[in-house]
């Protein structure tokens, strides 16, 4: 059996906003309201949702790059949530990300060499010969040679800079990453490197990803897990192969059905999402989605819909579902 190594459990995430003149709480975002999730030991839990849903916040709630509002997440069965600042600056080195921007996640006054060195002088203090040399094999290690080192990130294409923010979240030997949607930036003849790169580390350095992406092509081809996420909560989770194959919740087979095919003799099925997602400011009562789901019911209007397992791991939580 598989080790977790990441538990969520009821992660909140709340955001303020104000109004009037002394600028006074009027109402809360919720972006993430009540998530639950594992993330086993050398796994990749892909997260996918529209853009909104909450699904970045996620990831830099779990990091603690933004306070998350409630909830637990247990690192190695440590709630990271309730570690002071200085025991968290410890656990960063077994916890880091990759932001989806590679052009403005890189500071361009820095030559590559600094930016791969900072989280080596942060957390490791390694003297100047052994952290130029780990630079150097970070450098090799994602596909880029030592020259790279001095150079700044303008002279760099995008593929490359984002090479360069994968070496410097690996800087430290991180045993788990957050994949803010890596790939999105990017020329499409340009991801699939990536792409490759991303699953070859992971082999490589028994890395544990959480891969968040609006890209449904790169979730299957990445991820071992996908968890679907609308408006700040889980709707279904399962194995990539159950997910694609067997879709249950009407969120999720909406999804599946705008993936484009390549092939003009190919028809797709009716395509039955319609309508934007509602504001996470007042989200509708009862199942988030109702508004916009065609199997709509008085029960999905009145009653937030519990999450069950239909077995192997395969969570949903959908009343359409709960009655058949």
């Amino acid at each position: 059996m598989s080790e977790t190594l990441l538990k969520v459990r009821s992660l909140k995430k709340y955001f303020p906003v104000r109004g009037g003149i002394l600028s006074r709480t009027v109402n809360w975002v919720r972006a993430v309201d009540g998530v639950d999730f594992d993330i086993n030991r050398g796994e990749t839990l892909g997260i996918v949702g529209e853009s909104g849903c909450g699904k970045t916040t996620v990831g830099r709630s779990i990091l603690r790059l933004v306070e998350p509002t409630g909830g637990e997440v247990l690192f190695e069965g440590r709630d990271i949530v309730k570690l002071s600042e200085k025991e968290m600056q410890k656990l960063r080195r077994d916890m880091q990300i990759v932001f989806q921007d590679p052009y403005w996640s890189l500071n361009p006054r820095m030559m590559v060499k600094d930016i791969v060195a900072e989280p080596l002088e942060t957390h490791l203090k390694l003297g100047k010969k052994e952290k130029d040399e780990r630079v150097v094999e970070l450098l090799e290690l994602v596909g880029l040679g030592s020259e790279a080192a001095w150079k700044y990130p303008h002279e760099f294409s995008g593929g490359q800079k984002q090479r360069i923010g994968i070496a410097r979240a690996l800087a430290t030997n991180p045993k788990f990453l957050v994949l803010d949607e890596p790939t999105s930036m990017l020329d499409v003849s340009v991801q699939a490197h990536i792409i490759n790169l991303i699953r070859e580390l992971q082999e490589k350095l028994e890395l544990t990803y959480l891969f968040i992406s609006h890209n449904l092509s790169v979730i299957q081809h990445l991820s071992d897990r996908i968890a679907v996420m609308y408006l700040g909560k889980l709707v279904e989770v399962g194995g990539v192969n159950e997910i694609f194959e067997r879709p249950l919740h009407p969120y999720t087979q909406a999804l599946l059905e705008a993936i484009p095919i390549p092939d003009p003799d190919v028809r797709k099925g009716e395509v039955v999402l319609e309508g934007g997602v509602p504001s996470p400011e007042s989200p509708p009562s009862g199942c988030r989605f109702h508004t916009r789901c065609r199997h709509v019911s008085s029960t999905c209007r009145e009653k937030e819909p519990a999450s069950f397992d239909l077995g192997a791991g395969h969570l949903i939580a959908c009343h359409l579902v709960a009655k058949a």
